[in-house]
């Protein structure tokens, strides 16, 4: 599966997500779509990852972690090497 295919279930599933999907409204998910696969891209290649696209829509702590775990989730279901994981998942964590 392609960083881009993991990042277009990703999104269904955020969009789909009732407590999120709000947050979503007039964003451009086209470009949010292609930021987040290219920050992807670079985690699973061991490169620093590009700034979070989440950043800046006035999520909460628990939704981001949420929205990460969506993100964990896809990559388990494709069976990705679990250091691959670990990599995505530190590249979205939660902002300090």
């Amino acid at each position: 599966m392609t960083p881009s295919e993991v990042v277009a279930r990703w999104l269904r599933l955020v969009v789909a997500d009732a407590e999120l999907s709000p947050y979503l409204i007039g964003v451009d998910l086209g470009r949010l779509s292609a930021h987040l696969t290219a920050c992807l891209a670079n985690a699973l290649d061991g490169e620093p990852a590009a700034a979070d696209g989440w950043r800046g829509l006035g999520l909460s702590e628990a939704q981001h972690r949420r929205i990460v775990d969506y993100l964990v989730g896809v990559l388990w279901a494709a069976e990705l090497p679990d250091g691959h994981i670990a990599r995505a998942r530190r590249a979205f964590e939660v902002p300090a």
